[in-house]
């Protein structure tokens, strides 16, 4: 039978791609959807490039053993860290990974000059330094790492003076050399895309990757023709709880508690354990 009715697996370090995971259900709505937050290991984005591809194979060895058809790299540090190592080590499986939208922003600006905000290891990766090599010639990338930014959302303190000051500490250069694009280049920034926003004004382009990463997804399941038979009930669900799973290596009353404040869903999440460099369930 064509399609087929497995889950898609999406991870993460944290929350952050909890803002890709919503915009796959709105492009995807039949699909399900397994989610893991490595909240064990949060941030990834200061930690070493070797370090976060462990953790990247173990996590989609996870997810391929729980039956996962097409698997996104929800995070733009492992991304960077272990997107071709993950497509070598898997060859069968489908990944998608995040990309900073350089090339929408270079294709786009007005100024000649762009303001990318991501992790030390994004930066570092091969990754970003091919999308600026194919898509940045004769643009300004301004760059900063935001320090403390992605702990302060997976605290959900989303609007606090001391997430404002990092932001402001990170965005007013860029604005002083007349920035008209800001990619992001974490997924746990959308969640924050109001105060960006406001700090830098209605003619500043704020770029969420979230919707191109769920086209993509769309793509690479009609190309393996993998895509959920609309006609097929998803076997074993009653509700929406039931399509979508939300694990963590973290605190699971934490992230059950954080859920309506990013994304406006009482989903529960279930708690998963490191056994000797390998999540299971506990």
């Amino acid at each position: 039978m064509p399609g087929s009715t497995a889950p898609i697996g999406i991870f993460d370090s944290g929350v952050g791609g909890l803002s890709v995971l919503l915009a796959v259900r709105q492009t995807l709505p039949d699909e399900a959807i397994i989610y893991f937050a490595d909240q064990a290991h949060v941030p990834y984005g200061p930690r070493d490039l070797v370090e976060v591809r462990q953790f990247s194979e173990a996590i989609s060895r996870f997810l391929i053993e729980h039956g996962c058809k097409l698997i996104i790299v929800a995070c733009n540090t492992a991304s960077a860290a272990a997107l071709f190592h993950l497509r070598k080590t898997y060859p069968e499986t489908p990944f998608v990974g995040m990309e900073p939208a350089v090339k929408p922003a270079a294709e786009n600006t007005r100024s000649g000059v762009v303001g990318v905000l991501a992790t030390p290891t994004t930066f570092q990766g091969a990754l970003y330094a091919s999308v600026v090599e194919r898509f940045a010639n004769g643009v300004v990338l301004l760059q900063d790492t935001c320090p403390g930014l992605v702990s302060q959302i997976e605290a959900g303190r989303l609007d606090t003076a001391h997430t404002r000051s990092i932001l402001e500490k990170a965005i007013s250069p860029m604005l002083a050399r007349d920035i008209d694009t800001i990619v992001l280049g974490c997924t746990h920034y959308p969640f924050i895309i109001p105060l960006i926003q406001e700090i830098v004004g209605a003619s500043v382009r704020v770029i969420d990757p979230a919707p191109a990463i769920a086209r993509q997804a769309s793509r690479l399941l009609d190309e393996y023709d993998l895509r959920h038979p609309s006609h097929i009930s998803l076997p074993m669900l009653t509700n929406e709880t039931d399509q979508i799973q939300i694990l963590t290596s973290g605190d699971p009353q934490r992230l059950t508690k954080l859920l309506p404040q990013l994304i406006k869903q009482k989903w529960s999440a279930k708690s998963v354990c490191w056994y000797d460099q390998r999540p299971g369930f506990c």
